[in-house]
């Protein structure tokens, strides 16, 4: 990510759009859950730092996106947040002796922020759903189409923004590499909702063991890809499809 002057500005601006959003998200919450909050933030942490390299993006994946809807759509919008916060503050941390690049984590942070809290704002309205209890498969594909356009677009603005590209194209190749994690994060998240009310929390949160399989699968994917997509040089920068 170049240090230019409309770089800080986009960053300026998504870390406003992150506190308002994260505020208004945090203000309508009520229920707070002494459990669960904390194991799915145990899981969202540890599979933060499962990445795959996405091919023809200087940047990567991370396979904690179904215990952040799972947070998002079971949580209230301060714990989901919370989680969101420390899951990526994780995934973002450089490795051993690597430098920090302080704008590049606020950029990532806080887009995290802005997409979580939007997507909880969505599942838990009750002016577009209705106050009925539970909730329904629609509920989850909206909210993982709100998180999912939450994450690219900015990710995508960005790196148009640093390199002096259209952002379209940045945009189709992002959504096209991630957009069947997305799909795949979404029906674990159903499937979760539907085996809680039957087995508990417990057992239905234990799909840590899926998430390696499928961040295995990715690794192999991405890794066959790569050798057949032109090399493309982009900002790096850590998140869904970033």
């Amino acid at each position: 990510m170049q240090n230019t002057r409309r770089t800080k500005i986009f960053v300026g601006a998504m870390m406003l759009a992150a506190m308002t959003a994260t505020a208004y998200a945090g203000f309508a919450s009520h229920t707070l859950h002494a459990y669960l909050a904390p194991a799915i933030l145990a899981l969202a942490v540890a599979t933060s730092r499962m990445k795959v390299k996405l091919p023809g993006i200087n940047g990567n994946m991370s396979m904690n996106l179904p215990f952040l809807l799972t947070a998002i759509v079971t949580l209230s919008g301060a714990e989901a947040t919370a989680i969101a916060f420390a899951s990526t503050a994780v995934q973002c941390w450089p490795k051993i002796n690597a430098k920090l690049n302080a704008q590049q984590m606020a950029f990532n942070l806080s887009m995290m922020l802005f997409a979580s809290s939007s997507a909880s704002l969505i599942i838990h309205s009750r002016v577009a759903y209705g106050a009925q209890p539970g909730v329904s498969t629609l509920q989850i594909v909206l909210t993982a189409v709100t998180l999912f356009l939450g994450q690219t677009v900015p990710v995508a603005g960005i790196l148009a923004v640093s390199e002096s590209k259209a952002v379209g194209p940045i945009w189709w190749s992002l959504a096209h590499l991630s957009f069947p994690y997305f799909v795949i994060s979404a029906g674990m998240t159903t499937m979760v909702q539907a085996m809680s009310s039957h087995l508990g929390w417990g057992l239905a949160l234990a799909v840590f063991p899926v998430m390696y399989g499928i961040h295995r699968s990715f690794r192999l994917y991405f890794a066959h890809l790569s050798e057949t997509l032109p090399s493309q040089v982009f900002a790096k920068a850590a998140g869904a499809g970033a």
